[in-house]
């Protein structure tokens, strides 16, 4: 069903211009909210931390990517979607990206004025992910990540082995799809089973590897067994221990 906003009135119009024209943040985006058609939605399942079931359709939750089944948090993230929008109605917003490869659409979801996308990320439980394009909402998603790495939680949690502040990421060309960390430290870090992911699936894990002072390695897309790990429009690296905690990231 799909709900557009009626034409109001003349003092309708000003108020509007009006909010604008002053920037208050939060009424733009109720302002945002009323001019953007959107449909609406029981959900009925949960099938995972981003993906939900809406009259026998499934809808993927547009910006964000949560832990697949079987990876630390996945059932955490599923339990956190459904504490949130199991058997509610939800307001369903579109963007130029309409489905995925699955044919699943993608959509923002809210509940009320709640960007529940925003909120899966702000509790720790996904990175931002825009393998296409950014868009009007990845401000707010991005500024939720950055609210999850201040509360340390889970997805967000600072890496405590003692070669954290030790491991630099020395180079970063994701056009030739490259990455160089190196050893800054006086002592040697053993980097067995960190790892290195983008914003969505692809990931490297690091088998028998011992970086000595100064020394670097380097990982290409040959290591992840893929032709290309970095996408053109935008992504991030992250760089975990082998607890799955957090040691470095970086978004271009």
């Amino acid at each position: 069903m799909k709900h557009k906003l009626k034409h109001g009135g003349f003092f309708l119009i000003i108020l509007i211009l009006v909010l604008i024209a002053v920037n208050y943040s939060f009424f733009d985006e109720k302002i945002e909210n009323l001019l953007i058609n959107y449909e609406t939605g029981f959900v009925e399942r949960v099938i995972d931390g981003d993906t939900i079931v809406i009259n026998g359709s499934s809808y993927r939750l547009l910006g964000i990517n949560t832990p697949e089944k079987g990876e630390k948090y996945s059932i955490e993230a599923k339990q956190f979607l459904e504490s949130k929008v199991l058997n509610q109605t939800v307001k369903l917003f579109y963007t130029e990206q309409r489905k995925d490869r699955y044919s699943r659409d993608l959509v923002y979801v809210f509940l009320g004025s709640d960007n529940i996308n925003a909120e899966i990320v702000e509790a720790g439980f996904a990175n931002t992910y825009y393998p296409s394009k950014k868009d009007q909402y990845y401000p707010k998603l991005n500024s939720a990540w950055e609210k999850c790495l201040d509360s340390n939680l889970y997805l967000c949690e600072k890496s405590l082995d003692s070669c954290n502040s030790c491991i630099k990421l020395k180079e970063f060309d994701f056009k030739k799809d490259f990455v160089i960390l190196e050893n800054s430290c006086s002592f040697s870090c053993d980097l067995t089973n960190w790892s290195i992911k983008d914003e969505g699936r692809k990931n490297y894990v690091f088998g028998s590897t011992i970086l000595e002072p100064s020394e670097n390695v380097t990982i290409t897309a040959q290591d992840f067994d893929q032709t290309y790990v970095w996408t053109a429009s935008g992504d991030t690296l992250f760089l975990r221990d082998d607890e799955n905690r957090l040691v470095l990231w970086k978004s271009y």
